[in-house]
């Protein structure tokens, strides 16, 4: 069992930031509930689906979860997920504090409950500040940390665009994990419970400025910013002769360990490459110069000669060629597992792994509401009061799995 055995989550998020945070946590181990609306998290509905309302962006973000749905607006849904909260040990919601507080879920209210509850939050912005109640997306919070500006000065026509990766969805979620598990740790030794904000803006603009500070870390500042390497417009993966590969030559040893592979003594005797000091000042000359160097030899030759150089190399994937990767598929990292509804489907092993403590996904993704009538019960309603719910319109009739 994980690391987490024993700990349970509410989660109260949708499309994936949240969601993501949840699986992991479900993945190492913690009885995660995810509580949906009547018409179930709006990624049910993204991409190809073989039934409704189970599409793959939510078949990769909601295993090892049951669910159950409820209407919050409904004093019956309210009133359940509040006795769901009662027992929890973590709350996880991605709406504006606003929201949480018009649905009368606030800390607050809360805390009373369950003082020894990790309300944790994950949105737009820290609460302090004038955007607090600003909505947020990953695309504007990608705009507002430089990733725009900084792709439009490394592409050739200089537009701006976002990456095309829901980046800051996952970031937040891995680093709202980090936070919530520093809490569990709190709590435990303390007895005590708090609310965790986790902002996307603040998060994200230390995450980008990190790198990119430079020297404006320092007051008057030393330039404008930004890291030359990561900026240079030749820092991409290498055109070979018959197709692309991913190249890294960093300290010393590789460069030489490169100059004797290639027979490249004119580059080993000239300061702009011989130093890392001498390639670091230098470093658009010299990435254009590697630029010209890989498209003399194909993508398997270079392949061959720098693995057997020690020269860090990789292929570039695309999405259809990194389900074969030989090391991906030596660790069996995309097993297809058989799904109760949706037959055979391509799941994600977790990355991180324990001696002690192994992990392995609990369940796979489920249905709306299908697990609705045990977590009910579990939370201690009784077969009278779930029905009310269903005629309230507080919740959904239990699932039926003969009903797909």
């Amino acid at each position: 069992m994980g690391p987490l055995k024993g700990v349970k989550v509410v989660d109260m998020t949708t499309v994936l930031m949240g969601p993501y945070a949840a699986q992991m946590l479900g993945d190492y181990g913690a009885d995660v509930i995810k509580v949906e609306n009547l018409e179930g998290d709006v990624t049910r509905m993204i991409g190809p689906t073989r039934h409704h309302g189970m599409g793959p962006v939510f078949l990769n973000a909601n295993r090892s979860k049951r669910s159950i749905a409820l209407d919050l607006k409904k004093p019956g849904g309210r009133d359940a997920v509040l006795r769901l909260m009662k027992s929890a040990d973590v709350l996880l919601y991605n709406v504006r504090p606003q929201a949480m507080t018009r649905l009368q879920l606030g800390y607050d209210v809360v805390s009373k409950i369950n003082p020894r509850l990790i309300y944790a939050g994950v949105f737009g912005f820290g609460q302090d500040g004038p955007y607090a109640a600003k909505p947020a997306y990953d695309d504007l919070i990608q705009g507002a940390t430089a990733l725009p500006a900084l792709i439009a000065r490394t592409s050739s026509d200089g537009v701006p665009r976002y990456v095309p990766n829901a980046l800051v969805d996952r970031i937040v979620g891995l680093t709202a994990v980090g936070a919530i598990c520093a809490s569990l740790v709190h709590r435990d030794r303390t007895g005590q419970g708090q609310r965790l904000d986790v902002p996307m803006f603040e998060t994200m603009t230390g995450f980008v400025m990190g790198d990119h500070m430079g020297g404006l870390t320092y007051e008057p500042p030393l330039d404008k910013g930004g890291y030359p390497r990561h900026l240079s417009r030749d820092r991409r993966p290498y055109k070979t002769s018959d197709g692309h590969i991913c190249v890294i030559i960093y300290n010393d040893k590789q460069w030489q360990s490169f100059f004797n592979a290639t027979e490249r003594d004119d580059l080993r005797n000239d300061p702009i490459f011989s130093t890392f000091a001498g390639r670091a000042t230098n470093i658009n000359i010299v990435y254009a110069e590697l630029a010209r160097i890989f498209e003399t030899k194909t993508t398997a030759e270079w392949m061959d000669l720098l693995n057997k150089a020690d020269v860090p190399v990789m292929p570039m994937h695309d999405l259809e060629s990194i389900l074969q990767d030989p090391h991906l598929e030596a660790t069996g990292f995309f097993p297809v597992v058989d799904h109760p509804t949706e037959g055979k489907i391509r799941s994600m092993r977790p990355s991180a792994t324990w001696s002690g403590t192994p992990v392995e996904p609990s369940r796979l993704a489920p249905r709306l509401n299908e697990h609705g009538n045990d977590i009910l019960k579990e939370a201690g309603f009784s077969a009278e009061e779930i029905a009310n719910l269903v005629s309230e319109g507080a919740t959904l009739a239990a699932f039926d799995p003969a009903a797909g």
